[in-house]
């Protein structure tokens, strides 16, 4: 890597400051660095989005930012408390929010105080819309999260880990705020081989959450080194030639620097990765008491919820079935 953390850091704040700020994307198709909100529906509804529940979210929180679609993978539960690592404008918040419902709870971190701004903004619609007021939106850096010790039922993220100059911090991270049982559902791109020399310094590909993607296999390492389980990644190209046929300028340009012959797919996926933090001394397959706890921070006393859950596997947590 040829730039500090820090540098890397303020690329990323400075870009999506920009696109916060901005009254029309930074570019003219599809991507992580903005789109219109036309293109970014209709990129959220090929993702697997519902266009209805589309419908319910605040004006300026889709900003086609999205690689994938965590919500589709996380199975929400009414009451669980989830978190979203970079959580922009509110997207993916404000989703999760109505998912876990007024007993539930769902927290954004992001490090960019425009983005933060907006998206305390959306909350104020979306409480408006939908008569919930079970969101909160914190300014941090998802390599030093803002949230207790073991506080959080899902842990969702959707296009960000990339853009993290430490991406093995953002996994210990995860591991840290997780209950006992609780799970990860992310959306990330990810790498199946290197890419060539050149892309990462183009600040639009970092900014376009290409140059930093890690290896398949290096988000295996880290998640497994953080302490999760059962750790599936499944590999989604068609993302990208998705982007490919949107005329996207950021992939666009990443393309021409590609050898003769090579497609984008060949080096760029989607990844959606999913995994659990296993239950104290029952090997994952036990009732763990209860959704997440956050009495270790007092202000958060509302995203309590004492119901009994299962944490076992995803299954077991979608019917309701004990583990033990």
């Amino acid at each position: 890597m040829n730039k500090s953390s820090e540098s890397i850091r303020e690329t990323v704040r400075e870009g999506y400051a920009a696109i916060a700020e901005a009254e029309t994307s930074c570019c003219s198709g599809a991507s992580c660095c903005g789109s219109s909100p036309e293109v970014a529906r209709d990129l959220a509804v090929k993702l697997g989005y519902d266009p209805k529940i589309l419908e319910t979210l605040p004006e300026g929180t889709n900003l086609g930012l999205s690689c994938g679609n965590p919500q589709a993978i996380a199975e929400l539960q009414l009451g669980e408390v989830v978190l979203d690592l970079g959580s922009g404008a509110g997207f993916d918040v404000f989703l999760a929010a109505q998912a876990v419902g007024p007993e539930g709870f769902a927290i954004g971190v992001d490090m960019t105080a425009q983005m933060l701004s907006k998206a305390r903004r959306n909350a104020v619609v979306f409480t408006e819309r939908t008569g919930l007021d079970n969101v909160e939106f914190r300014l941090g850096e998802i390599e030093h999260l803002p949230v207790a010790d073991m506080s959080v039922d899902v842990v969702i993220s959707n296009c960000v880990l990339n853009l993290s100059p430490d991406k093995e911090q953002v996994w210990d991270e995860i591991g840290r705020v997780l209950v006992p049982g609780g799970r990860v559902a992310i959306s990330d791109l990810a790498l199946r081989k290197p890419l060539p020399a050149g892309v990462f310094d183009l600040a639009e590909a970092l900014v376009g959450c290409v140059a930093g993607a890690a290896l398949v296999e290096e988000i295996h390492e880290a998640a497994e080194a953080a302490g999760l389980v059962e750790i599936v990644i499944e590999l989604k190209p068609q993302y990208v030639t998705a982007m490919e046929n949107m005329q996207d300028p950021v992939y666009r340009r990443i393309k021409e620097l590609l050898p003769a012959g090579h497609e984008l797919s060949d080096y760029i996926v989607s990844a959606s990765v999913t995994a659990h933090m296993p239950c104290e001394g029952c090997d994952g397959n036990c009732d763990c008491g209860g959704h997440a706890d956050e009495s270790a921070d007092p202000s958060e006393a509302e995203a309590r919820n004492a119901a009994g859950s299962c944490c076992g596997e995803f299954g077991d947590v979608a019917s309701g079935k004990a583990c033990c």
